[in-house]
């Protein structure tokens, strides 16, 4: 992907990391894509009050332990290709997520709200704190009577090789009253700690399960989900369920659920039938995760239950059953824990 060679003139900010006032209007390189000698005259807009401003050397142990860095980028409207054109520039000051490297392996994901059809996201850049990115997205059709109503959801996150990414923060740009027809817009926010869901509203699932002990088969049916939450604040969710069946703690067998879009009650009524390598089912547990499904990137747990003699609340009481009545179909409503 080409890059914009827009320039920050970093050595300019003061110890805040902000731009001084009186900073003169500087042009940019030409657009991504158009080769005309046009230039769009740069702007800069203040992200803190003067009154919010702090000094670092006045910054308490626990500010600096909650500061989690700032985000560089930039806002344009190319005028003649009807198209938005947002520059990750970089990030400033990140927190460690490695804690034995005491350094991060930085990308940024971008969707534009409220509709959720763009989403994008940076390369990874390897073990640093301070990432420059530099990257341009170009997204055509979007008219710029439109830009008012839209909001930008820039999520950070450190690569992991071996698990799920961590989250550093977030950062969210309505752009309603932002000015763009005068040229491109830099700017800066703080990142801030993610706005992750109440674990009380994870939402509940309908399972139904039937134990067969001739043919020594578990046929499970994950019918319905309800009240699942909003997947941060993108909207509503995507959801799925992946149902991976356990002998002796080991996973041995696993399937999963058809997408349905955009909605927080979603019907599956899909069936599935395991195989039982082990005579009754005292050895044997259910995991369900239910995942918000989420293109070009790792889906996130919305929540998770398990089903199996050892399992607390509803969970065994199901199990219970379905051992005292076997070929009997037995559904119940589980809440969802914590993934």
């Amino acid at each position: 992907m080409s890059k914009n060679s827009l320039h920050l003139d970093l050595e300019k900010r003061d110890l805040n990391g902000n731009f001084p006032k009186t900073t003169s209007k500087i042009q940019s390189s030409p657009d991504l894509e158009n080769s005309s000698p046009k230039h769009f005259a740069e702007r800069k807009k203040d992200s803190v009050s003067p009154d919010s401003l702090k000094s670092i050397t006045s910054l308490s142990s626990e500010e600096k332990q909650d500061k989690l860095g700032t985000l560089f980028f930039s806002l344009e409207y190319n005028f003649e290709k009807k198209a938005f054109v947002v520059n990750i520039k970089e990030a400033r000051g990140l927190p460690a997520m490695d804690e034995q490297s005491m350094t991060s392996d930085p990308y940024i994901k971008m969707t534009i709200l409220p509709e959720k059809k763009h989403k994008v996201k940076t390369r990874v850049l390897r073990k640093t704190l301070d990432p420059a990115f530099d990257e341009t997205f170009t997204f055509y059709g979007i008219p710029y009577s439109q830009i008012q109503d839209l909001t930008l959801h820039f999520m950070i996150l450190s690569f992991d090789r071996f698990s799920r990414d961590d989250v550093i923060g977030e950062v969210l740009i309505p752009l309603a009253g932002i000015e763009l027809s005068e040229g491109k817009l830099l700017m800066d926010r703080e990142i801030i700690k993610r706005n992750v869901r109440k674990s009380s509203g994870r939402g509940e699932l309908l399972i139904s399960l039937c134990y067969q002990s001739t043919t020594n088969t578990l046929t499970v049916v994950v019918l319905k989900a309800r009240h699942l939450p909003k997947s941060d604040v993108s909207g509503l969710s995507d959801p799925y369920v992946k149902v991976n069946l356990y002998h002796a703690k080991k996973r041995i067998s696993k399937k999963k659920t058809h997408v349905k879009k955009c909605t927080p009650n979603a019907v599956f009524n899909e069936l599935f039938v395991f195989d039982i390598p082990c005579e009754g089912l005292d050895d044997i547990s259910i995991e369900f995760l239910v995942l918000d499904s989420d293109r070009g990137s790792r889906n996130e747990v919305i929540g998770r239950l398990i089903l199996g003699s050892s399992a607390e609340g509803t969970g065994g009481e199901h199990w219970k059953e379905i051992c005292e009545y076997p070929r009997r179909q037995i559904a119940k409503w589980h809440m969802l824990c914590d993934g």
